[in-house]
């Protein structure tokens, strides 16, 4: 196991897709907004052509793996993540079905291809670029989390981009932005279709957002159900947990 850390990190497991991962403590390590949005998107199980894009170490496509046979492709654009995300996927002996790209997501459609793939998700930078100068903020991290690199209307271009008519791309972000995301899609052919509002306990405000658009789609947007995150016990509920550890009990 040790020939294929680096430094600081660690193999964790992802134990409802039976898999391993990569990860550091000091550069990156996924959060649940990146289970919740690969359990959400809607994907092709038999076969196409997927992109995620700021795919971190690669947590995205680990998870979408489970779920179709395409070909999945994640986009980063730090060379340490990067790093971690090919060599997760070469320890899973994913190589024919993942390929990850160190890229910019800004300039990466003409390189992967415009209006060829059938899913692009993304789970991006959440915050404004001038929030990162917080002391003690790493610059992995910082970049990761916060519009340095790469800002909304950015990514979501390079999305519709790179979708085939009727490809589906799917986002997790902060409800403050929904009117922005709206927006944003709206102008590059992306009508949104399903939206769902992530909830940390019942009788507490939404802080998570999965929005699933349709390129060149029709209007008829629906709202789901609410997904709580954690019941009055403190525990995951039945849901989550099913999403994490591949039960319900």
């Amino acid at each position: 196991m040790e020939d294929w850390l680096k430094e600081d990190e660690r193999m964790d497991y992802l134990l409802a897709e039976d898999l391993r991962i990569i990860q550091s403590p000091s550069v990156f390590s996924f959060s649940l907004d990146a289970v919740l949005l690969s359990k959400f998107v809607n994907v092709p199980f038999q076969k196409g052509k997927l992109v995620d894009l700021c795919t971190g170490n690669g947590v995205i496509p680990l998870f979408l793996s489970a779920r179709t046979k395409g070909h999945i492709t994640g986009v980063e654009l730090q060379s340490r993540l990067y790093d971690m995300a090919e060599r997760s996927v070469r320890y899973n002996k994913l190589e024919e079905q993942i390929t990850i790209i160190q890229g910019d997501v800004r300039t990466i459609s003409p390189q992967l291809g415009v209006e060829k793939y059938d899913v692009v998700t993304c789970n991006p930078p959440y915050f404004p670029a001038h929030e990162a100068s917080e002391k003690n903020l790493k610059e992995h991290v910082a970049i990761a989390r916060h519009e340095i690199h790469l800002k909304l209307d950015e990514m979501i271009y390079s999305a519709s981009k790179l979708l085939k008519q009727g490809g589906k791309a799917a986002f997790v972000h902060r409800p403050g932005r929904l009117l922005d995301i709206v927006t944003a899609m709206r102008n590059n052919r992306l009508e949104p279709k399903r939206i769902r509002f992530v909830y940390p306990k019942e009788g507490k405000e939404a802080n998570t957002l999965l929005i699933e658009g349709i390129k060149d789609g029709k209007s008829d947007l629906k709202i789901l159900p609410p997904l709580y995150v954690y019941g009055e016990d403190g525990a995951y509920t039945p849901e989550v947990r099913e999403m994490l550890y591949g039960d319900n009990e």
